[in-house]
């Protein structure tokens, strides 16, 4: 049966907040499978939190440096696009060439 309308039956179940623990299961009725399909098709917008550009689409993003373990932002695109013209800078600069074929 849905989880927010008892009274109908389930025709999704929708995988929510995953981590070491586990996952959020959501039961959906067709009409909340369809809401929460559209809200997360929707855009995020909002402030970037590496450039503080307000109103931009964003994607979370950890920052490899930090770790797994540390913090989720929010970042634009042209933020992320630079982060990863810096992480292949990176990886041809300290890469073992020896093995590329």
């Amino acid at each position: 049966m849905c989880d927010e309308h008892p009274d109908r039956p389930a025709v999704a179940r929708i995988q929510g907040e995953t981590d070491s623990f586990g996952s959020e299961m959501y039961d959906c009725c067709a009409e909340c499978a369809a809401a929460m399909r559209a809200e997360l098709r929707a855009p995020d917008l909002g402030r970037c939190d590496w450039c503080d550009a307000e109103d931009v689409q964003r994607r979370p993003q950890r920052d490899y440096d930090e770790g797994m373990c540390g913090p989720v932002y929010y970042v634009c695109e042209p933020c992320r696009s630079r982060y990863d013209k810096r992480l292949e800078q990176e990886e041809r600069a300290y890469s073992n060439h020896y093995f590329d074929d």
